[in-house]
């Protein structure tokens, strides 16, 4: 459901989030090697965060990225908008665009009704999950990871 990117995105925010705040920026090396992801790849997806202010970037041999929102008000929803955008939850399950932009019809897809509901539970979880919350989980369950 959400891309590779978003939920990539996702695990660095909250990896970031975890660090401590007198270490400053984290570098793309570091960040990539303790998450497991290919760093040219997920240093695209921390700029885009970056672009968006949720993270901070600096250049440089002590460069690397930080927070720049308290993590208490970054939402999942705001990560997954950044990075995937909207379409999750407005685009139709079985075409492109809306369910009602397809045929000359326009009427829904036959799985409209039951994803409309999915689609609120979605947008409902993701806006109410902080970072903040998700690395306090993390850390107090050893079978969470990151």
């Amino acid at each position: 459901m959400l891309s590779n990117s978003c939920r990539y995105g996702i695990r660095a925010v909250i990896y970031l989030a975890s660090q401590p705040v007198a270490n400053g920026k984290t570098g793309i090396k570091k960040i990539s090697n303790d998450l497991d992801l290919p760093a040219p790849f997920l240093a695209k997806i921390l700029q885009q965060l970056a672009k968006q202010k949720i993270l901070s970037s600096s250049k440089g041999p002590h460069g690397g990225f930080s927070l720049l929102m308290d993590p208490k008000k970054i939402t999942v929803l705001d990560i997954v908008n950044s990075i995937d955008g909207s379409d999750i939850f407005t685009n139709c399950v079985m075409h492109n665009g809306s369910c009602e932009s397809v045929g000359a019809e326009k009427k829904t897809c036959p799985l409209h009704e039951d994803y409309s509901k999915t689609r609120e539970n979605l947008i409902k979880l993701f806006s109410s999950k902080t970072i903040f919350e998700m690395v306090t989980r993390a850390n107090s369950n050893d079978l969470i990871a990151i």
